[in-house]
Protein backbone atom coordinates (compact mmCIF):
# COMPACT_ATOMS: atom_id res chain seq x y z
CA UNK A 1 0.00 0.00 0.00
CA UNK A 2 1.41 3.41 -0.98
CA UNK A 3 2.18 6.14 2.07
CA UNK A 4 -0.41 8.66 2.17
CA UNK A 5 -0.34 12.54 2.87
CA UNK A 6 -2.04 14.88 4.14
CA UNK A 7 -2.46 17.71 1.41
CA UNK A 8 -1.79 21.52 2.49
CA UNK A 9 -2.81 24.26 -0.62
CA UNK A 10 -0.80 27.37 0.19
CA UNK A 11 -3.51 29.55 -1.59
CA UNK A 12 -6.71 31.30 -0.83
CA UNK A 13 -7.97 31.14 -4.32
CA UNK A 14 -11.22 29.20 -4.53
CA UNK A 15 -10.81 28.21 -8.25
CA UNK A 16 -7.87 25.92 -6.69
CA UNK A 17 -9.37 24.63 -3.80
CA UNK A 18 -12.74 23.67 -5.80
CA UNK A 19 -10.13 21.83 -8.77
CA UNK A 20 -8.82 20.06 -5.82
CA UNK A 21 -12.24 18.88 -3.73
CA UNK A 22 -13.52 17.75 -7.55
CA UNK A 23 -10.75 15.34 -8.10
CA UNK A 24 -11.34 13.62 -4.74
CA UNK A 25 -8.43 15.84 -2.73
CA UNK A 26 -9.50 17.16 0.52
CA UNK A 27 -6.69 19.81 0.99
CA UNK A 28 -5.97 22.14 4.04
CA UNK A 29 -5.81 25.60 3.75
CA UNK A 30 -3.04 27.62 4.83
CA UNK A 31 -2.23 31.23 2.99
CA UNK A 32 1.48 31.44 2.86
CA UNK A 33 1.04 35.61 3.12
CA UNK A 34 4.25 36.46 1.04
CA UNK A 35 4.32 39.98 -1.17
CA UNK A 36 3.50 38.97 -4.20
CA UNK A 37 4.00 42.40 -5.35
CA UNK A 38 7.34 42.32 -4.44
CA UNK A 39 9.65 44.38 -7.19
CA UNK A 40 12.07 41.75 -6.97
CA UNK A 41 9.35 39.26 -8.20
CA UNK A 42 7.74 41.64 -10.54
CA UNK A 43 10.47 42.73 -12.28
CA UNK A 44 11.22 38.58 -13.49
CA UNK A 45 10.20 37.21 -16.41
CA UNK A 46 6.25 36.40 -16.67
CA UNK A 47 7.37 32.38 -16.45
CA UNK A 48 10.21 32.95 -14.14
CA UNK A 49 8.06 35.14 -11.77
CA UNK A 50 5.15 31.95 -11.39
CA UNK A 51 7.90 29.55 -10.47
CA UNK A 52 9.94 32.11 -8.13
CA UNK A 53 6.19 32.72 -6.40
CA UNK A 54 5.14 29.30 -6.24
CA UNK A 55 7.88 28.22 -4.69
CA UNK A 56 8.17 31.14 -1.99
CA UNK A 57 4.75 29.92 -1.22
CA UNK A 58 4.93 26.57 -0.75
CA UNK A 59 8.47 26.53 1.65
CA UNK A 60 6.69 29.27 3.58
CA UNK A 61 3.55 27.19 4.41
CA UNK A 62 6.14 23.94 4.73
CA UNK A 63 7.74 25.59 7.76
CA UNK A 64 4.19 25.93 9.10
CA UNK A 65 3.34 22.19 8.80
CA UNK A 66 5.02 18.88 10.64
CA UNK A 67 5.65 15.69 7.97
CA UNK A 68 3.21 13.62 6.33
CA UNK A 69 2.47 16.56 4.45
CA UNK A 70 2.38 17.57 0.80
CA UNK A 71 2.55 20.73 0.40
CA UNK A 72 0.77 22.61 -2.70
CA UNK A 73 2.00 26.37 -3.65
CA UNK A 74 1.30 27.93 -6.96
CA UNK A 75 1.17 31.16 -8.72
CA UNK A 76 -0.42 32.55 -12.22
CA UNK A 77 0.14 35.49 -14.42
CA UNK A 78 -1.09 35.92 -18.01
CA UNK A 79 1.46 37.08 -20.74
CA UNK A 80 1.01 39.53 -23.22
CA UNK A 81 2.83 40.68 -25.56
CA UNK A 82 5.91 39.67 -23.00
CA UNK A 83 3.98 41.77 -20.26
CA UNK A 84 3.10 40.14 -17.28
CA UNK A 85 -0.99 40.88 -16.55
CA UNK A 86 -1.79 40.08 -13.18
CA UNK A 87 -5.06 41.21 -10.83
CA UNK A 88 -6.49 44.13 -12.29
CA UNK A 89 -7.48 45.01 -8.44
CA UNK A 90 -9.51 48.04 -10.47
CA UNK A 91 -12.22 48.03 -12.52
CA UNK A 92 -10.46 50.80 -14.41
CA UNK A 93 -7.41 48.41 -15.08
CA UNK A 94 -9.77 45.43 -15.73
CA UNK A 95 -11.78 47.73 -18.46
CA UNK A 96 -8.30 48.57 -19.76
CA UNK A 97 -7.29 44.89 -19.88
CA UNK A 98 -10.62 43.45 -21.75
CA UNK A 99 -10.38 46.10 -24.26
CA UNK A 100 -6.62 45.30 -25.18
CA UNK A 101 -7.33 41.30 -24.71
CA UNK A 102 -10.67 41.32 -27.04
CA UNK A 103 -9.67 39.47 -30.30
CA UNK A 104 -6.56 38.59 -29.23
CA UNK A 105 -4.38 36.03 -27.69
CA UNK A 106 -1.64 35.65 -24.83
CA UNK A 107 -0.61 32.34 -22.68
CA UNK A 108 -1.58 31.68 -19.17
CA UNK A 109 1.90 30.76 -17.20
CA UNK A 110 0.54 29.19 -13.64
CA UNK A 111 3.88 28.10 -11.46
CA UNK A 112 3.79 24.91 -9.14
CA UNK A 113 5.81 23.89 -6.01
CA UNK A 114 4.84 20.48 -4.30
CA UNK A 115 7.06 19.59 -1.05
CA UNK A 116 6.51 16.12 0.19
CA UNK A 117 7.56 17.09 3.93
CA UNK A 118 8.32 13.95 5.15
CA UNK A 119 10.50 12.97 2.19
CA UNK A 120 12.27 16.75 2.19
CA UNK A 121 12.06 16.59 -1.20
CA UNK A 122 10.29 19.00 -3.91
CA UNK A 123 9.42 19.06 -7.43
CA UNK A 124 8.54 23.03 -9.04
CA UNK A 125 6.92 23.28 -12.97
CA UNK A 126 5.39 25.52 -14.58
CA UNK A 127 2.15 25.14 -16.65
CA UNK A 128 1.65 27.27 -19.99
CA UNK A 129 -1.58 27.28 -21.87
CA UNK A 130 -2.61 29.77 -24.81
CA UNK A 131 -5.79 31.62 -24.60
CA UNK A 132 -8.17 33.32 -27.34
CA UNK A 133 -10.64 35.50 -26.46
CA UNK A 134 -13.70 36.59 -28.52
CA UNK A 135 -14.38 40.46 -29.68
CA UNK A 136 -15.75 41.39 -26.96
CA UNK A 137 -18.58 44.53 -27.53
CA UNK A 138 -18.22 47.31 -24.86
CA UNK A 139 -21.43 46.35 -23.18
CA UNK A 140 -20.01 43.20 -22.76
CA UNK A 141 -16.97 44.14 -21.06
CA UNK A 142 -18.77 46.67 -18.72
CA UNK A 143 -20.99 44.10 -17.18
CA UNK A 144 -18.01 41.75 -16.90
CA UNK A 145 -16.16 44.43 -14.97
CA UNK A 146 -19.14 45.38 -13.09
CA UNK A 147 -19.80 42.03 -11.70
CA UNK A 148 -16.19 42.18 -9.79
CA UNK A 149 -15.01 39.21 -10.76
CA UNK A 150 -11.72 40.06 -12.98
CA UNK A 151 -10.65 42.17 -10.60
CA UNK A 152 -8.92 39.31 -8.11
CA UNK A 153 -7.92 36.74 -10.79
CA UNK A 154 -4.45 36.96 -13.38
CA UNK A 155 -5.15 38.65 -16.02
CA UNK A 156 -8.34 39.49 -15.50
CA UNK A 157 -10.70 36.41 -16.46
CA UNK A 158 -10.92 32.59 -15.24
CA UNK A 159 -11.91 29.89 -17.62
CA UNK A 160 -14.40 28.56 -14.96
CA UNK A 161 -16.41 31.62 -14.25
CA UNK A 162 -18.47 34.21 -15.71
CA UNK A 163 -15.53 35.26 -18.77
CA UNK A 164 -16.03 31.58 -19.82
CA UNK A 165 -18.43 32.68 -22.83
CA UNK A 166 -15.78 35.12 -23.98
CA UNK A 167 -12.69 32.77 -24.02
CA UNK A 168 -13.53 31.56 -27.48
CA UNK A 169 -11.12 28.54 -27.00
CA UNK A 170 -7.80 27.47 -25.33
CA UNK A 171 -4.03 25.34 -26.30
CA UNK A 172 -3.27 23.74 -23.30
CA UNK A 173 -4.18 22.45 -20.40
CA UNK A 174 -7.70 23.72 -18.71
CA UNK A 175 -7.00 23.09 -14.97
CA UNK A 176 -3.60 24.78 -15.36
CA UNK A 177 -5.58 28.21 -16.34
CA UNK A 178 -7.62 27.83 -14.25
CA UNK A 179 -4.77 27.92 -11.65
CA UNK A 180 -3.52 24.05 -10.51
CA UNK A 181 -3.00 22.03 -13.21
CA UNK A 182 -4.09 18.85 -12.15
CA UNK A 183 -2.01 16.37 -14.92
CA UNK A 184 1.27 18.62 -13.93
CA UNK A 185 0.62 17.63 -9.96
CA UNK A 186 -0.43 14.02 -10.70
CA UNK A 187 2.75 13.59 -13.07
CA UNK A 188 4.63 15.27 -9.77
CA UNK A 189 3.16 12.84 -6.93
CA UNK A 190 4.16 9.90 -9.15
CA UNK A 191 7.72 11.52 -9.45
CA UNK A 192 8.16 11.78 -5.42
CA UNK A 193 7.28 8.04 -5.23
CA UNK A 194 3.68 8.34 -3.96
CA UNK A 195 0.62 7.56 -5.90
CA UNK A 196 -2.58 9.40 -7.14
CA UNK A 197 -4.81 7.41 -4.79
CA UNK A 198 -2.61 8.02 -1.54
CA UNK A 199 -3.40 11.70 -1.58
CA UNK A 200 -7.48 11.81 -3.51
CA UNK A 201 -10.92 9.89 -2.09
CA UNK A 202 -10.39 7.20 -4.89
CA UNK A 203 -11.32 3.94 -4.05
CA UNK A 204 -8.29 1.50 -4.93
CA UNK A 205 -10.26 -1.68 -6.33
CA UNK A 206 -9.87 -5.21 -4.62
Amino acid sequence: MSESRNVVLASASPSRKRLLETSGISAEIIVSGVDEEDPKLTSLEPKEMVIALAILKAHTVAKMVGTEHLVIGCDSTFEYNGKSFGKPLTPDVATARCKELRGNFGYLHTGHCIIDTKAGIEISDVSTSKVYFADMTDGEIADYVASGEPLNVAGGFTLDGLSAPFISRIEGDPSGIIGLSLPLLRKAVNSLGLTWNSISKLAVNA
